[in-house]
Parts: structure tokens; sequence; C-alpha cells
């Protein structure tokens, strides 16, 4: 695995700077690697496009739509039975008001968490903070021996360049091969 230093930059004219200021201390133009960091869900990893599978913010979603649906269905179907005996003491209307209320009372409880923030635990939110990813813009990486990464970072620090990062990937042809836009980048000192 090759060491790689990176860096973010708002804009490609930026990053062209700082690679030229690379190269006025040796380092050459193989060495070097400048592309475009998409938004968090626009890299298209799934047909349908999107980042993951899932959204996390879905998960336990199912179980609590057919709890609500229960609990409120239960409720309604309740509710329902006593206004039609209230009006009559025929089964059949009692049945009809139960089902009704059953209904309305399911579709009432499915749909009271929609549009609502789910609350994050401690875990949840770590967890969340740590797969979040990278911002998005102009990625200048470089690959660099071990010796030179902190001379290397202190360049693109004075280029202007943003949350400069050490990593270890696969290079080839000056280029990041296994740049994974989803892992969140780890902070060079």
């Amino acid at each position: 695995m090759a060491l790689i230093v990176a860096a973010r930059f708002d804009t490609f004219e930026d990053a062209e700077k700082a690679a030229t200021a690379l190269m006025s201390e040796g380092v050459t133009a193989d060495e070097l690697h400048t592309f475009f960091v998409n938004p968090a869900g626009w890299h298209d990893r799934y047909p349908l496009g999107g980042d993951r599978a899932a959204d996390p913010n879905s998960k336990g979603a199912p179980a609590t739509a057919v709890a609500g649906a229960a609990l409120v269905g239960l409720a309604g179907a309740f509710l329902g039975g006593i206004v039609a005996w209230l009006f009559t003491t025929s089964p059949l209307p009692v049945v009809g008001g139960v089902a009704v209320g059953a209904y309305v009372g399911s579709l009432a409880g499915a749909m009271y968490s929609l549009g609502r923030p789910r609350r994050q635990g401690r875990f949840e939110a770590a967890r969340a903070k740590a797969t979040e990813g990278r911002r998005a813009g102009v990625l200048l990486a470089v690959h660099t021996p071990p010796e030179r990464q902190g001379e290397i970072a202190a360049l693109l620090r004075n280029a202007g360049g943003m949350e400069v990062e050490r990593a270890h990937g696969r290079w080839n042809q000056g280029r990041w091969e296994d740049f994974d836009p989803l892992r969140s980048p780890h902070p060079q000192q």
C-alpha cells in the first residue's frame, strides 16, 4: 500500500496552484492526482443511485410503523365499536364500526411517525459521525515516501489545503485507484 497525503480545496485552480508549489519542491507530476469528490449521496454506488443500500435513519422504521398501526388500530376498533353500539344493538353495524375504526386507527398510527426526526443515542450518533464520509470538493492527493509526509502536509496546508489527511491506498500510473469517498478522512497532524 502506498502512503498518500491529501488535502481538500474549494476550486481546481487552488489545487493546481498547490500542485505547482509541490512540483517546485521536487514532487513529480506522476505523484499528484487531482479529482473532485461529489457530495454525500451522489456517488452512484447502486443502480438507482446513492451511496448506501438503505438510509441509516430508516433503521427500525418498519417495526415502529407496525407497532403504531397495531396500537392505534386497536384503540380505533374499540372506539368504533362503542360508537356503533350507541346507535344500534345489531351486530352488523357494530362489526362495521369496529372495522372502520381499526382501519382509520391503523392508518393514523402508521403515519404518525412520518416526517418526525428520530432521536439518536450516543452510540448511534458517534457511529454516524465516524461513517459520514468526507465533504465535497477538489482533492489533491500526493503519493509520498514516509520521510516526506510531514513536509508534504505542511506544503498542502500552506497552499490553502483543508482537511489534510494521511491515507494508505493503491497508487497506479499517477492515480489513487482505491479511493473511497464514503470513508472519513484521517487528519494528518
